[in-house]
C-alpha cells in the first residue's frame, strides 16, 4: 500500500501555517516531523496489514499516512476540527487510493464510548503529553476489540507505564495498565523530531491485551483500592487503606485474608495481589 511520501518539516511548517494552527500547549500538542521516526514507530508496533487501528491526536496527518500504508483501516480521532477538518485532504493528495481506509473522528478521546466498524484491533498514537495516560486506560477499557498498541508518551510517563513492582518508577498507571495488559518499554524518541521542540525525551510503550488478573472483582473495585494505597504510598496498606477499609484494624485483617502482609507497602504489590485484596474486601 503505497504513499506519495511522508510529510516532513517543510511540510508540516507549511501546512500549519496555510491553516492558521499553532501547536496548542493546552491540548500537548508536538507534532512529528521526521519521516525516519515514523517509520520506526510503525515498525516497532508489529502490526499486520489485516489490522485496524485507532490513532488519537493525528495532527497534521504524520503518522497517519505511513499506518494508512500499513493496515486495513485507520480510525483517527481528533479533538481539533481544523486538524479533523484537513486530514481527509492531506490523505487525499498524498495516499488517494488510501483515502477510503481512513475515518476521522473529531472529539475527545476521553469522551469515545465506541467506534463504528470494523472494530479496531491496535492503538497506534502519538498521545498529547497532558492525557495520555488517562486516554490510554480509558480505550483500554471502552474498546475491547483492542488487542495490542504502541504509544509514545513522555520518557518519564513511559518508565512509569512499564514499571514493575518494588521500583521507584512503579505507581498508579503502572498497576492499572498491568490490568488490561502487558507493557514494555519499546525505545526512547529524541525532542528533535517535534515541533515545537519539547522540553523532555519522549518513550515508546508496546502493549499486548491480557485476560483481567480475576473475575470475581470488578476493575473498579481494585482500581480504587489501587488509588487508596498509592494516595498515601510512603505509609503501610495497613494505614493507607484504612479509609477504605472502615479502620486500620480491618485493613490489616482484608489484607492478611488476602495472602498480603499488612506492614508492606503498595509499591510492592503486583496487580494480582491489589486484586485478591479488593476480592477480599468486597466479601466482607
Amino acid at each position: 500500500m503505497a504513499v506519495t511520501g511522508l510529510l516532513g518539516p517543510a511540510e508540516i511548517r507549511e501546512l500549519a501555517a496555510r491553516l492558521g494552527v499553532t501547536p496548542s500547549k493546552r491540548l500537548g500538542q508536538h507534532f512529528v516531523h521526521d519521516p525516519n521516526t515514523i517509520r520506526r514507530i510503525v515498525a516497532a508496533a508489529g502490526l499486520a496489514p489485516d489490522d485496524v487501528v485507532v490513532e488519537v491526536g493525528p495532527g497534521l496527518g504524520s503518522l497517519t499516512l505511513a499506518l494508512l500504508a500499513a493496515v486495513r483501516h485507520v480510525h483517527a480521532v481528533e479533538i481539533d476540527p481544523v486538524l479533523a477538518g484537513q486530514l481527509p485532504a492531506t490523505v487525499a493528495a498524498r495516499a488517494p487510493a488510501r483515502a477510503a481506509a481512513l475515518s476521522v473522528h473529531t472529539c475527545d478521546a476521553l469522551r469515545l464510548d465506541r467506534l463504528p466498524d470494523p472494530q479496531p484491533t491496535a492503538l497506534v498514537a502519538n498521545l498529547p503529553y497532558n492525557v495520555a495516560v488517562p486516554v490510554l486506560l480509558h480505550l483500554l477499557a471502552v474498546l475491547p476489540t483492542l488487542r495490542r498498541g504502541l504509544v509514545m508518551v513522555q520518557r518519564e510517563v513511559a518508565d512509569r507505564l512499564t514499571a514493575a513492582p518494588g521500583s521507584r518508577m512503579y505507581s498508579v498507571p503502572s498497576v492499572k495498565l498491568a490490568w488490561h495488559a502487558t507493557a514494555h518499554p519499546a525505545g526512547r524518541v529524541p525532542p528533535a523530531v517535534f515541533w515545537p521542540v519539547p522540553h523532555v525525551e519522549s518513550g515508546l510503550v508496546a502493549f499486548t491485551r491480557r485476560d483481567p488478573p480475576r473475575t470475581d472483582v470488578t476493575r473498579e473495585e481494585v482500581f480504587e483500592v489501587v488509588d487508596a494505597a498509592f494516595a498515601q504510598r510512603r505509609k503501610t496498606l495497613r494505614a493507607a487503606l484504612a479509609t477504605w477499609a472502615g479502620g486500620a484494624d480491618r485493613a490489616a485483617e482484608i489484607l492478611r485474608a488476602a495472602g498480603v502482609d499488612p506492614r508492606t507497602r503498595g509499591e510492592s504489590l503486583t496487580v494480582e495481589q491489589f486484586a485478591a485484596v479488593a476480592a477480599e474486601g468486597s466479601r466482607r
